[in-house]
């Protein structure tokens, strides 16, 4: 993706849909949107308990082990997706301000590339019963932006929320009468 272009896909989901995916031309951010069948409540735990973060972070071929989780202000977080092969892809990064069902902000670095952080904020939308999250993510430079859009992260992500949508409506099922 050229650094000038502007950079918008949408894909559509299993259950509530849509990912909309915005990289806009000369700012080193991209802006994410999705909404979820769950409520603010059911979303934001399953960003931040590590046993359901597990369950849905990344591709399916991935299995993800929590390496640490420790959701408070300045608190560290570490995990490691491993796929079929024996290949490991490790990421981490801190807490910033109080995490809650409202938003959450964190740093992100796959260690594979140090040195490149970026700064996550998720904010969780209450659409009455369902959730729009919205995820802002900022980049050093527009370099490492269009890297990590060239690199399929795309793909990874939809497939992580596609597992989302599973696991909420799991959990949805098991909180019911």
């Amino acid at each position: 993706m050229a650094a000038t272009a502007h950079h918008r896909r949408s894909w559509k989901g299993n259950t509530m849909g849509t990912t909309t995916l915005i990289a806009e031309p000369g700012i080193p951010t991209l802006e994410m949107t999705r909404d979820f069948d769950a409520p603010p409540a059911l979303v934001f735990r399953a960003y931040t308990d590590p046993d359901l973060v597990a369950r849905w972070m990344g591709p399916r071929r991935l299995r993800t082990e929590i390496v640490e989780w420790d959701l408070r202000h300045g608190g560290s977080w570490r995990y490691i997706s491993h796929d079929p092969d024996g290949g490991r892809y490790a990421f981490r990064g801190v807490f910033h301000g109080t995490p809650s069902e409202d938003a959450m902000v964190q740093t992100w670095e796959f260690e594979g590339y140090p040195g490149s952080v970026q700064l996550q904020k998720a904010r969780f939308e209450d659409l009455g019963g369902r959730t729009r999250v919205h995820a802002s993510v900022t980049f050093f430079s527009l370099a490492e932006r269009d890297g990590l859009v060239a690199s399929g992260m795309e793909g990874g992500m939809n497939e992580g929320y596609a597992r989302l949508d599973e696991l909420l409506a799991e959990l949805s099922q098991l909180s019911q009468p």
